[in-house]
């Protein structure tokens, strides 16, 4: 085992020598307090030596250093960080500091090297939210500590608890067929219905619509460059990919564009009534615009479902596409994302049994009448083949 420990006789205590990645730390307080005795200089180097065999070791619990303790890390961390996260995921890593991760810690009081296995399942447990939401709480969790790793904080990441333990239930998208869809885009007053025709046709957030500008379409080309969004009602200068995404404009789509390009606004999509900067539009008047519009039209759908998920629901069911291409329309950043829609499928699923039927009808239903069987004289009785 490495470690050892000798005597100060100028300062009166004992010292513990530790090496750590080719670097020499002197340890000479136990529990705040300096070691005077041979025997607290022996137990520190065992207690050192159980956490290496452990694999818990971690040099900041013994040099008194820096926090080793979850809740002032948890807040250090999102701060240390803040500049690297969209103000969406910053707003809820705090929301889960906040409301889940401080109260679990105050009851159960670790240091970051000491949540392992069981300690994540508890918190699991307590945390009261559904599926997806207690996921989210755990994701923060779970990149602090990946964090606090790379600082070398921790000796090793713990593993966390499986999917299973979520219980998160997939269900079946929501969408609209192309004829509802367009008959709840044309309740919209017209000043308000280009926008919605954008993401019916193009396959975008909302967000991505909110923060385009006049000078991210290439008239030219006929292209729009994706390459902002808006988070926590702010534009950030990247999308929820964190690529730019170069998007044809839909046939259908043409004229209008060509006209909004034309004009002297800063964003592409303007409302008069707004009251952000460049009267671009919100989620606020857009969710309005799409539920009143909805209510209307007898549909209780919301509206990032009733454009985007509803516009690639119509693609797989109406058009008959497949996965890969939707993938490539949308830009999705992986295929895991576009799965869900294959769920719906039902125009497929629609055909695959009407063969399945067709097939059935021609075996039991022949297509000419069998003759029947062959008969013979036997004196005054007919007689088929088959009788005795």
């Amino acid at each position: 085992m490495k470690g050892s420990y000798y005597f100060r006789p100028d300062v009166g205590w004992w010292v513990v020598q530790w090496y750590q990645r080719e670097k020499l730390y002197k340890i000479t307080r136990y529990k705040g307090e300096r070691m005077y005795s041979v025997k607290t200089a022996k137990k520190v180097l065992a207690l050192m030596q159980s956490d290496v065999e452990d694999r818990v070791f971690n040099i900041q619990k013994w040099i008194g250093q820096n926090w080793t303790d979850v809740i002032p890390y948890l807040n250090e961390w999102v701060e240390a960080i803040k500049d690297t996260l969209s103000p969406a995921t910053y707003k809820d890593y705090r929301y889960s500091i906040k409301n889940h991760l401080t109260p679990f810690f105050i009851e159960n009081p670790v240091q970051l090297h000491e949540i392992q296995y069981d300690v994540l399942m508890k918190l699991l447990t307590s945390i009261n939210r559904t599926g997806k939401g207690k996921m989210n709480v755990m994701y923060c969790l779970h990149a602090c500590l990946q964090y606090a790793w790379r600082s070398q904080r921790i000796g090793e990441m713990p593993p966390f608890p499986e999917r299973k333990h979520y219980k998160i239930q997939e269900t079946t998208p929501l969408w609209l067929p192309s004829e509802r869809q367009e008959a709840v885009i044309n309740v919209i007053p017209a000043v308000h219905q280009p926008i919605f025709w954008f993401l019916k046709y193009h396959f975008r957030r909302p967000g991505e619509a909110m923060a385009l500008k006049r000078t991210d379409y290439d008239v030219v080309n006929k292209v729009f460059i994706i390459h902002r969004s808006v988070s926590a009602r702010k534009v950030v200068d990247f999308t929820k990919t964190k690529h730019e995404h170069i998007v044809p404009c839909s046939p259908a789509f043409e004229a209008t564009a060509d006209k909004i390009a034309a004009g002297d606004t800063e964003y592409f999509f303007t409302c008069e009534s707004s009251r952000s900067a460049g009267k671009r539009y919100t989620d606020t008047i857009l969710n309005k615009l799409w539920n009143d519009a909805a209510a209307k039209c007898g549909e209780a759908i919301r509206m990032y479902v009733g454009t985007k998920h509803s516009s690639c629901s119509q693609f797989i069911n109406e058009c008959k596409g497949n996965l890969n291409d939707l993938q490539a329309l949308t830009d999705h950043a992986t295929f895991a994302s576009v799965k869900k829609y294959a769920t719906v499928e039902l125009a497929r699923k629609r055909e695959l049994m009407a063969k399945i039927q067709t097939a059935r009808n021609s075996k039991t239903t022949p297509e000419t009448t069998p003759e029947l069987p062959q008969t013979k004289k036997k004196g005054l009785k007919l007689v088929t083949s088959t009788d005795s």
